[in-house]
């Protein structure tokens, strides 16, 4: 259960803290309305990854397991896409030019439909979270449950710090978040070589 843990924290902990359509509207709305009120919207993956986790858990669990490798080694590939993108995020980044605040009250549910419409739960899931569950829960389902809670527990958690850090200290966030991107950078990069590793020996079975 351990390897499974440790994998949904560092995972969840590279997906908090890059870019995105989703964390992009978490900070613009803690810039325009405080952090008390945006604070809630940190739980929305919760309700948005639901259903695009059953439907992709439904079409894996039908797929042979050669083909299960080969869905490791592309997301192997995609975790180096998400690594080299994050580096690219953390040498452009700019302290000077925080995101801009937009109108409009800040809810849970906006927040959980901005997710639904972000690309990088359903290539997450896809590539990445959806095989190593699978795997996980075939060998026992208490490794496929510590990857869950793994992932999600830290994925809420650091999106809430990340909330609070933009509402509290303008200044230090922009810093801090440029240091947490190039901590995913590696984070992203030593799992990408994992998982090829892993995808590799799936199809050579």
């Amino acid at each position: 259960m351990t390897g499974y843990l440790l994998f949904g924290i560092a995972y969840a902990f590279a997906a908090a803290v890059q870019p995105g359509p989703f964390q992009t509207y978490l900070i613009s709305q803690t810039l325009a309305v405080g952090w008390k009120r945006t604070l809630p919207a940190a739980f929305a993956p919760l309700l948005s990854d639901g259903p695009i986790a059953v439907v992709i858990l439904s079409v894996l669990s039908q797929v042979p397991e050669w083909f299960a490798g080969l869905l490791q080694l592309m997301g192997g590939l995609f975790l180096f896409y998400l690594a080299a993108a994050a580096y690219g995020a953390w040498r452009r980044y700019d302290p000077e030019k925080p995101a801009q605040p937009k109108s409009g009250a800040q809810s849970l549910f906006k927040a959980t439909a901005v997710n639904l419409l972000n690309p990088n739960p359903y290539m997450g899931w896809s590539l990445v979270m959806g095989p190593k569950l699978l795997q996980g829960w075939r060998e026992s389902p208490v490794d496929g449950a510590g990857l869950l809670v793994g992932f999600y527990g830290t994925l809420v958690a650091i999106t809430m710090g990340i909330i609070v850090l933009f509402g509290a200290a303008r200044t230090l966030g922009p810093r801090v978040s440029r240091a947490l991107l190039g901590l995913s950078v590696i984070a992203l990069g030593c799992f990408g070589v994992y998982e090829l590793w892993m995808g590799g020996r799936g199809l050579a079975r």
